[in-house]
């Protein structure tokens, strides 16, 4: 006859045990392999965004010079005029763009009064609470 006994409470339990600890090393593999994928795929498309820009600014280069060629065809100019044209153009832009990316930035720092206000009537509360 094929005795069976029953396993004791400490046997389940021990079994038990053992199955949550497979089951938390399982998740965390499982995390750690969603993890790397995700990582690869924003990895990827942080290259594809680069890629992109540096395409954009030779197209831009690009554009810019038969800009200056045109200048100098269309008007009978040098081609070095032409050039010379383009160029003010574009520092004249790149200045306006500074000014504004400035006035924006300090517009920004200046748009947190009330927040620094609070954090020093926060702070000078804590303290008088704690003396």
């Amino acid at each position: 006859m094929a005795s069976t006994t029953e396993p004791s409470i400490a046997d389940v339990l021990k079994s038990a045990v053992r199955d949550a600890q497979d089951l938390v090393r399982e998740e965390i593999a499982l995390a750690k392999a969603e993890a790397r994928q995700a990582v690869s795929r924003v990895g990827s498309g942080i290259a594809m965004l680069a890629g992109a820009a540096i395409a954009g600014l030779v197209g831009l280069i690009l554009l810019l010079t038969a800009i200056s060629w045109a200048i100098s065809e269309v008007f009978g100019l040098p081609a070095w005029a032409g050039f010379g044209i383009t160029t003010v153009v574009m520092l004249v832009i790149a200045g306006v763009l500074a000014m504004v990316g400035k006035r924006r930035m300090n517009a920004a720092r200046a748009a947190m009064p009330r927040t620094v206000d609070t954090m020093k009537e926060n702070m000078e509360w804590m303290r008088a609470r704690t003396s």
